[in-house]
């Protein structure tokens, strides 16, 4: 993991317990009071630890084109990095292929270590000390979603994340970007916004990417802390996609690493 980011594991008819143990090997499971996402917990369709990212309700059904919760999924369809919206983001993410469409549905992966590597030194040293403000607030309007109530409002509030984090064991370079990172301390927002794009536009280019084609039954296991992901559009919304992640949590918040370099 250390060395690749990315690792496929082909042909695994798992259930989600032996997803769950297996996730365990590795750390604890992420778990969080505060949302991730707008689906009720008594309209989930999966046990605690799962995570559901299906195109499917609590009863199996399809769900509807106009849902909020469809609107809402529709932004895993941006680079992001799994809860890099949260204190805490993200260590591992692994997710199982149970049924896939018929045509695609790729996931891509954008290597950020060879991303920040690529830079020329003047961004280098521009952006070794910037902090940026992630939310999933940023991330859905991009999208257009605006449909969040005040207490969903409240619990995706924006938290601080370093730019250029360092891997905690092989001690590499990678840039944190993601959907959810909507301002740059100490800048205006639109010129933060455009500078992220345009690192965004560089971090994703072809020779950064590897695109994952599901087959069913696939693992897929990627380090958050080194990898920016996204889903790919698939053709017919009446057909299951049904796509099952745990998470591992993160060691600690990347900010901590920021107040170390400053002092």
């Amino acid at each position: 993991m250390d060395r690749y980011a990315v690792l496929v594991f082909r042909e695994q008819s798992i259930t989600d317990d032996e997803q769950l143990a297996f996730t365990r090997h590795f750390g604890e499971l992420e778990a969080y009071r505060t949302p991730g996402h707008v689906r009720p917990r008594s309209e989930q369709r999966l046990g605690p630890g799962m995570a559901d990212f299906s195109n499917l309700d609590k009863h199996g059904n399809i769900i509807a084109a106009d849902d909020r919760v469809w609107f809402f999924k529709l932004a895993d369809r941006l680079w992001h990095s799994d809860s890099s919206f949260r204190p805490v983001p993200a260590k591992y993410s692994l997710l199982s292929a149970r049924v896939l469409p018929s045509w695609g549905g790729n996931t891509d992966f954008a290597d950020m270590r060879a991303a920040y590597d690529a830079l020329d030194t003047r961004t280098k040293a521009e952006i070794e000390d910037l902090v940026c403000l992630h939310s999933l607030i940023y991330s859905r309007q991009a999208i257009g979603f605006g449909d969040l109530s005040p207490e969903e409002m409240a619990a995706f509030r924006p938290v601080r994340q370093r730019l250029v984090r360092t891997h905690p064991v092989t001690g590499r370079k990678s840039l944190f970007l993601s959907a959810h990172a909507g301002a740059i301390e100490g800048w205006a927002v639109p010129e933060a916004r455009m500078f992220l794009r345009d690192l965004t536009e560089h971090a994703t280019q072809r020779e950064f990417v590897y695109s994952h084609v599901w087959r069913p039954g696939d693992l897929v296991m990627w380090d958050n802390r080194q990898v920016m992901h996204r889903a790919r559009r698939f053709g017919d919304r009446n057909e299951i996609r049904d796509m099952r992640r745990t998470t591992l949590a993160g060691d600690a918040p990347t900010i901590e690493q920021a107040e170390d370099h400053a002092a």
